[in-house]
């Protein structure tokens, strides 16, 4: 009777959502044919997600050296330009009021208006990138993203300092480089897709509508989170939007290399639940949240090990340098929080569930933004990043209850 008990008693834990994710933990060293599907999806996709902000960190590595004043304000422009990408409702002036009678104001919109001709190659490349992921080909990316981020690299040191011209030369190299990007990927995907339908009504206007408007409404929810953290970070000085800047671009590049198992993640599942393969399906989240877990582990301590002696790479100003060892231990303990938020989005998405996916980020973005203004004037640059982490907790927590 104990024993009939206590298998039962098993048998209901497995079915528990967190319990299933564990599932077969041995397995998760072995190159078996799920890791090598896995691998051959989530590393080129993770290397070209990540190679956009790794362009843009050694843009700030170059530009640091200008000074904390230059960096403070490509940090500005950066945020002003993510939110201008999703919402051109402001107008330019306006976007710059929290640096008014600033000395980052000049340098601010000088970059800022050269990067902003950049904006249709972004858009375009990140909509042809969704096409190649639908086709599991994430290799084209990659190779587009390389070429495009190393003429970039290149371009730099030759455009600021060769020519002289500051913070407008790092825009300018950084215009090039995607619209490079653009012209790699359109051209490879004309030799992969008809890009004109035989017929109107199989581009399926109506669900592409409603999905896309869903994920739209998630993408400006985060990204006004971020924007907002630059905001309130620019509100306290140069020196501390500098040192944001710093931690920023640290945290989304290695954040993002989880973005290549979400993409695994989600192309599979997918897959999976066409076919009706529940069972594979179970496999599949799994083992993608597993390898999430182990990722964030190794970034968590690769960045609490290197950070403190490569943040010089960025800039030789003390202040600057103080703050960015404030930031440096919400950067690192976050990795494993913001890998478990991106492989959750992954599979939520690989399940169709864009409409929870939204409302969900909704909800955790008004939280956050709460948390951002109460914090960061209670606690300036440490309360920022204090909201920062709470934004990425609740972004698991929610992706886990589904």
């Amino acid at each position: 009777m104990a024993t009939e008990t206590l298998l039962n008693l098993w048998e209901n834990l497995a079915k528990l959502p967190l319990v299933m994710l564990l599932k077969d933990t041995r397995n998760v060293f072995n190159m078996d044919e799920l890791a090598v599907e896995i691998a051959q999806i989530a590393v080129p996709a993770a290397l070209a997600l990540a190679a956009d902000p790794v362009a843009s960190l050694i843009d700030t590595a170059f530009i640091g050296h200008l000074g904390p004043v230059e960096l403070a304000a490509v940090g500005v422009s950066i945020a002003i330009f993510l939110l201008f990408k999703l919402q051109k409702t402001s107008s330019l002036r306006n976007a710059f009021s929290v640096v008014q009678d600033s000395p980052m104001l000049i340098p601010a919109q000088q970059y800022l208006t050269l990067r902003s001709l950049g904006a249709p190659a972004v858009l375009l490349s990140l909509a042809m990138q969704g096409v190649f992921r639908g086709i599991k080909d994430t290799k084209t990316p990659l190779f587009a993203t390389v070429v495009g981020d190393v003429a970039n690299i290149i371009l730099d040191p030759i455009f600021i300092f060769v020519f002289r011209l500051n913070v407008c030369g790092a825009a300018i190299a950084h215009v090039i480089s995607q619209y490079l990007i653009s012209l790699i990927l359109l051209w490879k995907l004309i030799e992969h897709v008809d890009l004109l339908p035989p017929n109107i009504k199989d581009l399926q206007f109506g669900r592409f509508l409603k999905n896309g408007f869903m994920l739209l409404m998630r993408v400006i929810a985060a990204t006004i989170c971020v924007t907002l953290a630059a905001s309130l970070a620019a509100r306290h000085g140069s020196t501390s939007m500098a040192a944001f800047q710093v931690c920023l671009q640290i945290w989304m590049a290695t954040s993002l290399l989880a973005d290549g198992l979400a993409v695994a993640g989600q192309a599979m599942l997918a897959s999976a639940f066409a076919n009706k393969d529940h069972d594979r399906a179970k496999a599949i989240a799994s083992r993608v949240f597993q390898y999430g877990l182990l990722l964030g582990l190794v970034l968590s301590i690769f960045l609490f090990g290197g950070l403190q002696f490569a943040s010089r790479l960025f800039t030789e100003d003390v202040n600057v340098l103080n703050l960015i060892a404030v930031g440096i231990p919400f950067v690192a303990a976050t990795q494993i929080v913001n890998v478990l938020a991106f492989v959750f989005d992954g599979i939520n998405y690989g399940a169709s569930d864009f409409a929870y996916s939204s409302y969900s980020m909704v909800l955790v973005s008004i939280i956050s933004i709460l948390c951002l203004f109460a914090l960061s004037s209670s606690h300036g640059f440490f309360g920022i990043w204090v909201a920062l982490t709470i934004f990425m907790t609740l972004r698991a927590y929610v992706g886990l209850l589904r």
